[in-house]
């Protein structure tokens, strides 16, 4: 757990630093690093990963470091092969599956994936009048395959529930270890948008 611990937050301070920014140590961070490597480190059933909360305080920044650090300890599956973990952007995946559908078909049945701000893609996209749902059923089938999946999200539980229906909310609930992001942003700035 520490080892894992310390991992995450050596990956974290380097991806703030290659971002130009300054890595500022605090107590939510240190709360998130320690829930998340506790989930990484037992024996929990659940393969999901749930970072959800405001805009700006980390989310996608742990999952890139979380990324950065798996390609450098360069884990292998039963075959040799180098475990790969894609972050793919939640917009992005309603996209592909309507214009690079075999893409998409690839990509929800990765071992390893994370799907940034979910819930800033539509829901459904058309595709020759055929209504589909990109991240929904990417879900599904990762839920079906029980396949390593990281989400983050500025929604809230409820909103995740009445965007993507009780179906998704209850799977969701069953495998998703929820580690909540209640700080301030991070993107400071003198100016006051």
């Amino acid at each position: 757990y520490s080892q894992a611990k310390d991992s995450m937050k050596a990956a974290v301070m380097a991806e703030v630093e290659r971002r130009q920014m300054k890595f500022a140590e605090n107590e939510a961070m240190d709360k998130q690093l320690s829930l998340m490597a506790e989930w990484l480190t037992t024996n929990d059933h659940r393969f999901c990963l749930l970072l959800c909360g405001k805009c700006g305080n980390g989310k996608s920044t742990i999952v890139k470091a979380f990324q950065s650090l798996l390609n450098l300890l360069g884990l292998r599956d039963e075959y040799g092969n180098v475990i790969g973990f894609a972050i793919v952007d939640a917009r992005e995946i309603a996209w592909m599956c309507r214009e690079r559908h075999q893409e998409w078909r690839a990509l929800s049945r990765r071992n390893m994936l994370a799907i940034d701000d979910l819930g800033t893609e539509p829901v459904e996209v058309l595709e020759y009048g055929n209504h589909l749902s990109p991240v929904i059923d990417l879900l599904y089938k990762r839920y079906d395959e029980q396949l390593f999946t990281i989400i983050t999200t500025n929604l809230t539980p409820k909103e995740i529930r009445e965007r993507y229906g009780e179906r998704i909310a209850d799977r969701l609930n069953e495998i998703a270890f929820r580690i909540v992001f209640d700080n301030d942003t991070y993107r400071t700035n003198s100016i006051s948008i």
